[in-house]
């Protein structure tokens, strides 16, 4: 068997029991999904009418069109902690040191949790996607061209930060920690353009709000699926993905490689 057909056979067969492990153990992701649902629900229904007045005067449905795209990305942020917690465990458990003395192909452990990480996330975008539309969000601007780039765009910020993950969890010593380390994914989005416009932040604020992933994503999506404008910022969002997916991946791999003690 060739190197390629045993690294396709063994990822598949590791992303079988990532997937196994999701759907015997809902519990976890079903938990890191609540955040992101309860966040819309709490910045429409109850901030909703006083923050559309703040950011230009507009009604509910103006500030749902606008909230939506951050959270979407933040469910990603959410979900992916997840992903740390499940390689923690594996670390700690002792699996990966029983996967590393086996007869397979060394990185597909990590591509298993990788690619089901990313599947996982996925399905949690469209969930709260679907939510977001019961409660009345449309985006009726956008072409068929620009829906499948703002899906590129969702897959391709899935996979950094999942990469990003998967480092944080081989490098925590227990699963607690490895949630502890990834709680920025989740916090970085709060202190984005997703509630409120950058321009409407305190001066010395705008900074930490601008440059950092999670704004010119957040920034490209909301153009993309509300026909704003996009401007500088989708190079900039693709550029963040592409640093953090090499990051991620380069910092998996030595810790995957290094070893044990």
């Amino acid at each position: 068997m060739s190197n390629l057909s045993l690294a396709v056979r063994d990822s598949n067969t590791m992303l079988r029991r990532n997937l196994l492990h999701a759907r015997r153990y809902p519990s976890l992701t079903l938990n890191l999904l609540l955040t992101p649902v309860m966040l819309l629900l709490l910045f429409v229904y109850i901030f909703g009418d006083t923050m559309s007045a703040g950011i230009g005067g507009g009604d509910r449905a103006d500030y749902i069109a606008y909230l939506v795209p951050g959270v979407l990305l933040m469910t990603i942020g959410s979900t992916t902690i997840g992903t740390a917690v499940s390689v923690s465990n594996d670390m700690t458990e002792g699996i990966i040191a029983r996967f590393r003395t086996m007869a397979i192909h060394r990185g597909s452990v990590l591509i298993g949790h990788v690619i089901g990480s990313v599947l996982q996330a996925i399905v949690s975008v469209v969930l709260v996607g679907v939510i977001a539309l019961a409660m009345g969000f449309r985006s009726t601007d956008a072409t068929a061209l620009e829906w499948l780039a703002a899906f590129g765009l969702l897959a391709f910020f899935t996979l950094a930060l999942t990469w990003i993950a998967v480092g944080m969890g081989m490098g925590s010593p227990n699963a607690e920690a490895a949630s502890n380390s990834a709680m920025p994914l989740i916090l970085l989005p709060l202190i984005s353009s997703a509630f409120v416009p950058i321009d409407a932040m305190p001066g010395w604020f705008q900074p930490i709000a601008e440059y950092q992933p999670f704004t010119p994503a957040i920034e490209t999506l909301r153009g993309l699926l509300l026909g704003t404008e996009i401007g500088h910022n989708w190079w900039i969002a693709v550029a963040w993905c592409l640093a953090l997916t090499v990051l991620g991946y380069r910092w998996s791999q030595a810790q995957f490689n290094r070893d044990p003690k």
